[in-house]
């Protein structure tokens, strides 16, 4: 009786269509990995990173250029009653806290971070800035 899984003496194949294409692959991957030029995939594929200390920060501040921030210019503030805000209508008047002439708040993401007077370019409104709130004055706004 023969085995079924072994084939016949007439159902051997040739020598040449006997070539095993995983048998191929493995011998393939087993010499590339014994000779002394061989580099990890790794390696062929990504250029290692190299940072100078210079670099490192204006690769840091890249990352975050891209993300959108809310700017905007504060005339003033006020607080008014449910009662008073039902009643206002078109020419209603509010009266803001700030003074005319007096510079406007520049706040992003609702942050205060500079100061600024209005101007009018090409009959649209601007905002030149004027001072820049330091970073000691941010903390200590932000403490309260």
């Amino acid at each position: 009786m023969t085995d079924p899984k072994k084939p016949t003496e007439d159902q051997q194949p040739d020598s040449a269509d006997s070539a095993d294409p995983w048998a191929d692959a493995l011998n393939e991957d087993q010499n590339a990995a014994s000779s002394s030029d061989a580099k990890s995939a790794g390696e062929q594929v990504f250029k290692p990173l190299e940072r100078s200390p210079q670099q490192g920060a204006a690769n840091d501040l890249d990352i975050i250029m891209d993300i959108p921030v809310k700017l905007s210019v504060e005339l003033g503030r006020t607080r008014v009653t449910i009662k008073q805000l039902l009643e206002l209508a078109q020419g209603s008047v509010v009266e803001l806290d700030g003074l005319a002439g007096e510079p406007m708040d520049i706040l992003i993401n609702g942050y205060l971070i500079a100061q600024g007077e209005v101007v009018v370019l090409d009959d649209k409104y601007g905002i030149r800035i004027t001072e820049i709130v330091t970073p000691a004055e941010r903390v200590q706004k932000l403490n309260r």
